[in-house]
């Protein structure tokens, strides 16, 4: 009889025992469909896990034959409606088939599903048929909309489905999350704003799904929630969603935010725009990680908000650039950071200004009052540290509007007492906006005003000899930042000259430097210093600069010892300059002597260079050089440039 074939069909099927041929699993699917169709609709249960399996099967066709099977059964099963809230997910599920054919058998067979119960059903669904409202104007776009009969079905068995799906989709097998997140985005492109009633449950389960190593589980859950956002009110979702992230912001969360507001409308999102863009500018969101993941799902609910709101992101401009800097700052990936520019510059465009430098003009006054608020914290991996480096590094010509922020904070933080290398990114920092002073720090004109500051309270303790090597490192750092200074061409030259009144001394004792870097600025700073200042320097102070100079002649690098022989041939031309030359009589000799000595190197290009430095020399007291170089002609390996050198004093006449 039927009802014992049924039970029959209930027990262990074909399928389960060592695996048949794939067409004995496609008849035994249709004999148990064909049973249970004319027998006891009561077996559904014992063959549902079962028929379940078999959608992952790798055979097309035996996945076809599910759909068939359970599609025969929603529509012509004697007890299906008792059956519908177990059999609806098995159909769905076969709309996302990698197959074609599949995918159209399971939608049409569907569709005719939600036709027949909507026929059967019509007194209960009379209003809803004859005042039918319209396709919502932002319905999702290459969607369908299922007849009413399959909405209803799915909004009315809801309830049922999702608590064994939302199970499902965190199973520890992938291909059952796989097949699980799948199905809800098709569960909620049905319910539409019903959803808004199992909203909790969703939302929970989106939040733990999204956080999946399986990248087609995570595609599937920012489609549900893009789908959420559509449908859903964004004051119902963005309660839920924003309560969340105060309370443990994390990477999954903010990507279904981003999600969500993907999907919402414009005109729906718009007034919870400053909302949301505030919130996400608090510290405990945009700084609660530095993780590349979590930023990139922050860096999307910016992106999100800009491509949904465009010109209404303009009343938070603010607050999203701040979000953006937070992430350029922390972004250990270039490519994040690119990105991050990237929308920073798409922000700008939706606003109507050129590009980002027109935002930092914007915005650059009350984004530093944020982030220096606490620079006397600052170490070297506080995130407003990082923030104000990229503000200071970007802004450009805005930053020469914004000097009254910047140089307190640069004194505060550069001082010997603070974080070491803290100082050492400053200072870098600080030498790469000077070499463009025109173009940042001094785009106003401004940087004048700070000068003092800048070479008495920062460069001045950070030339100062401390023992150790970050303290080395800090001093070529600050020699580095005083050549950026006298090189930018930003200074006058009696700027120049006050600031070396400050710090030729600091400067003359980095010469002994352990950093040949160091030594190699120092002597192009003292060269500076000299041409800047001509005749007009002290004779006491002048007199104290040769002699350090020399000893780099003695320097290992050669580039260091070249530097120095045109540094001394400055000091030369400065001492030409001087009144009462007799006063340098005795160093000039010193330095003749000493020169003549290096005139025999044997390095071509030190003994070219040297041979300029007594040229240049050589008219203050001619007779003078040459009794010394008389004297000294017979020791050298060659005497071709010490008689290049005599031949030079005999034909150029005495400086007066």
């Amino acid at each position: 009889s039927p009802p014992c074939a049924a039970r029959a069909a209930a027990a262990p099927p074909p399928w389960r025992r060592p695996r048949p041929h794939w067409k004995v699993r496609v008849a035994a699917i249709e004999a148990t469909g064909a049973v249970i169709q004319f027998g006891n609709g009561k077996s559904v249960d014992d063959v549902l896990s079962h028929f379940a399996q078999r959608l992952f099967d790798d055979v097309p066709q035996v996945r076809r034959a599910v759909a068939s099977v359970v599609g025969g059964w929603l529509l012509h099963l004697r007890d299906r409606y008792s059956f519908f809230h177990k059999l609806i997910p098995l159909l769905l599920s076969s709309l996302n088939d990698e197959v074609p054919e599949v995918r159209q058998l399971a939608a049409s067979l569907w569709e005719d599903v939600g036709l027949q119960w909507q026929k059967e059903n019509e007194e209960d669904l009379k209003d809803k048929l004859d005042f039918a409202p319209p396709t919502p104007p932002h319905y999702p776009p290459h969607e369908r909309r299922p007849v009413l009969g399959c909405r209803e079905l799915v909004f009315r068995n809801l309830s049922k489905i999702l608590p064994a799906l939302c199970h499902d989709i965190t199973d520890w097998v992938v291909g059952t999350r796989v097949k699980s997140a799948q199905l809800l985005p098709v569960l909620l492109l049905h319910a539409e704003d019903h959803a808004t009633q199992h909203l909790e449950v969703v939302l929970r389960t989106l939040f733990q799904a999204c956080t999946d190593e399986e990248a087609a589980v995570v595609h599937s859950c920012t489609r549900s929630a893009e789908l959420v956002g559509t449908f859903v009110s964004p004051e119902v979702f963005l309660k839920l969603i924003l309560s969340t992230l105060k309370k443990t912001p994390s990477a999954s969360s903010l990507l279904v935010l981003a999600s969500a507001m993907q999907g919402c409308p414009r005109e729906a999102l718009q007034p919870h725009l400053a909302a949301i863009a505030t919130e996400l500018a608090q510290a405990h969101i945009c700084q609660a990680s530095e993780n590349d993941l979590y930023l990139e799902r922050l860096l999307l609910c910016v992106q999100a908000l800009v491509s949904v709101c465009r010109e209404d992101c303009g009343a938070a401009s603010l607050q999203l650039m701040d979000v953006l800097l937070t992430i350029v700052a922390l972004a250990g990936a270039t490519g994040l950071r690119d990105k991050a520019q990237e929308t920073m510059d798409s922000l700008a465009m939706v606003e109507g200004v050129s590009g980002c430098q027109d935002l930092y003009h914007k915005h650059i006054g009350p984004l530093l009052e944020r982030v220096t608020a606490s620079h006397l914290d600052w170490t070297a991996h506080s995130p407003e540290l990082l923030q104000f480096s990229v503000i200071v590094a970007q802004s450009g010509p805005a930053l020469g509007q914004a000097l009254p922020h910047v140089v307190p904070t640069l004194r505060a933080c550069l001082q010997p007492s603070r974080d070491p290398q803290m100082r050492l990114k400053l200072f870098s920092i600080l030498s790469t906006v000077l070499l463009r002073a025109a173009d940042t720090i001094n785009s106003q004109g401004q940087f004048a005003s700070y000068l003092e500051t800048v070479t008495k309270d920062i460069l001045a303790p950070s030339l100062q000899w401390h023992a150790g090597r970050t303290a080395a490192a800090i001093r070529t750092a600050a020699v580095s930042c005083l050549w950026a200074l006298t090189s930018s061409e930003v200074l006058s030259a009696k700027q120049i000259r006050d600031v070396q009144e400050t710090l030729m001394p600091q400067v003359l004792t980095t010469l002994e430097e352990d950093s040949q870097m160091t030594r190699l600025i120092s002597c192009r700073i003292i060269n500076t210093f000299l041409k800047t200042s001509g005749g007009m320097t002290d004779p006491e102070k002048l007199i104290k600069i040769y002699p350090e100079l020399l000893k780099r002649l003695d320097d290992v690098s050669n580039d260091v010892r070249m530097a120095a022989a045109s540094t001394l041939v400055t000091w030369l031309q400065c001492v030409k300059g001087a009144d009462g030359k007799s006063y340098y009589q005795s160093s000039v000799q010193y330095l003749y002597r000493e020169l003549l000595v290096h005139l025999d190197d044997p390095e071509r290009a030190i003994q070219d260079a040297i041979l300029e430095v007594l040229k240049e020399g050589s008219g203050l007291f001619p007779d003078l050089l040459v009794r010394e170089t008389e004297a000294v002609i017979h020791k050298h390996r060659s005497a071709t440039y010490c008689e290049q050198l005599l031949q030079h004093v005999q034909a150029v006449p005495a400086t007066q």
